[in-house]
């Protein structure tokens, strides 16, 4: 079985050079390890460090050279439409609130149906709508940087160091934020903190 050498970025490949297509929907592309059913019924082997979604449009470079490319199935969505563009945007900030897989376009935000988000986003004076399309969602500020290879028995002379980032979550402390500096210097006044 042929195995995925590396994973070519959406626009980086000529798409008509595909050798053979990869279908599935956002479940079937989210993925670590898996052998990958083709079009032509040929199967290989996906073998990556971390999982991560295979998006619509990339390209997986095999072992001897061949490109397979990744297209998304259409599966039932939930489109959520708002009164007006900064409507929209406060819409999307309670569903990223929610760490949700979200697809957004300019007048419209597509994620997974869920009938509890459905009500709130209702509550929230948006409009939801039913919808059969394909699903590629924002890979979001904290996904693993990708390199862009898959993981097989070879030496990497890099660092893998993923877990080095802070982030903030709003929400109740009952402790202090000081990082060690009592006191400093803003061009001719100064202030502490404590």
């Amino acid at each position: 079985m042929k195995r995925v050498a590396k994973i070519l970025p959406v626009g980086s490949w000529a798409v008509e050079k595909a050798a053979d297509v990869f279908c599935a929907d956002y479940e079937g592309r989210h993925r670590r390890r898996m052998v990958l059913p083709l079009q032509s019924g040929e199967k290989v082997l996906l073998e990556l460090e971390h999982a991560r979604l295979l998006q619509a449009g990339e390209g997986l470079c095999l072992e001897d050279g061949r490109i397979i490319k990744v297209e998304a199935l259409p599966e039932e969505l939930m489109e959520v439409r708002a009164q007006n563009p900064l409507h929209l945007v406060q819409l999307a900030w309670h569903l990223g609130n929610r760490h949700l897989p979200a697809a957004i376009e300019p007048e419209r935000i597509l994620i997974r149906y869920d009938h509890v988000i459905a009500d709130m986003v209702k509550g929230l004076g948006g409009h939801i709508h039913r919808v059969q399309a394909a699903f590629d969602p924002e890979s979001g500020a904290y996904a693993a940087r990708e390199h862009g290879h898959t993981h097989h028995d070879h030496d990497h002379d890099h660092d893998h160091d993923h877990h080095d980032h802070a982030h903030e979550h709003e929400h109740e402390h009952r402790h202090s934020h000081s990082h060690g500096h009592v006191e400093h210097h803003h061009g001719g006044h100064s202030h502490s903190h404590g």
